[in-house]
Order: structure tokens, then sequence, then C-alpha cells
């Protein structure tokens, strides 16, 4: 089963993706929102895909406040995690932001919240699945 890591800080969003991906995708999922177990769960390939928010209120690294755009640089900087998918999930959806979020941050997708389609939802987060 293909694992998704959702890093997200509020809980009730976290609960809706993560049931939104098993029942639509069978998807496992887990989530998190502490940047060190980010960290470990990339570095170990124990997910396949990262679902990124980008305004993480409450996220510390080495003692400094980071976003999700900061860690996302931080694993595609990294050699042993730069090929691990993500996607930005984030309500800032304003003109522009899209293009500038992916470029700043480096990450494989861009999905708007509130998340409504969900099987579009679904189908984003697959494709960018590795295969078998």
């Amino acid at each position: 089963m293909k694992t998704v890591l959702i890093v997200e800080d509020d809980l009730i969003n976290a609960r809706v993706f993560s049931k939104i991906l098993t029942k639509r995708g069978g998807l496992g999922g887990s989530h998190t929102e502490n940047v060190d177990e980010v960290m470990e769960i990339a570095t170990a390939r124990a997910a396949d895909i990262i679902l990124m928010d980008v305004s993480l209120s409450h996220s510390v690294y080495q003692g400094k406040p980071v976003d999700g755009i900061k860690i996302t640089q931080m694993l595609k900087a990294d050699p042993k995690t730069a090929d691990l998918p993500i996607i930005l999930v984030t309500a800032h959806a304003m003109e522009g932001d899209r293009e500038n979020f992916l470029k700043q941050s480096g990450a494989d997708d861009y999905i708007s919240k509130p998340v409504v389609d969900h099987q579009r939802f679904v189908e984003q987060i697959m494709s960018l699945l590795p295969q078998e």
C-alpha cells in the first residue's frame, strides 16, 4: 500500500485528507507537523509522497520557525529525499500563488484548500506516486 505523509497544522484538515485518501485512493496515511519527524520519515522513505501545508503555524526546526516552503526546500536540497514527490496544500489561492510557491519551494505540485473535488484530489496525488 502506498503511503501519504500529511504535514498539516489543522487536525480537521489532516483527518479529512486522510479519510479521502483511504476511501477513494486506497492509500495509507500518517500525519505530523513535527519537522524532525517529517525529516526522519522522508529520509527513511517511510512515505511515498508528502502533502505539505504551506502555512505551518507551530513548526520549528533546529530552534527556528519554518513553514512548508522551507521544509520542502530542505527535502528537495537533500540527495536522499530530493526525488520524493511533495505536493503543497494551501488556502493561499490568489492569482500567481501557485507559480510562486512551486518556484520558491521546488515542490512537484500544488493543491488549494478547501478540497472540494475529492476525486480530482486523489487523482492529483496518484499521478505523482512512484510506479512499481
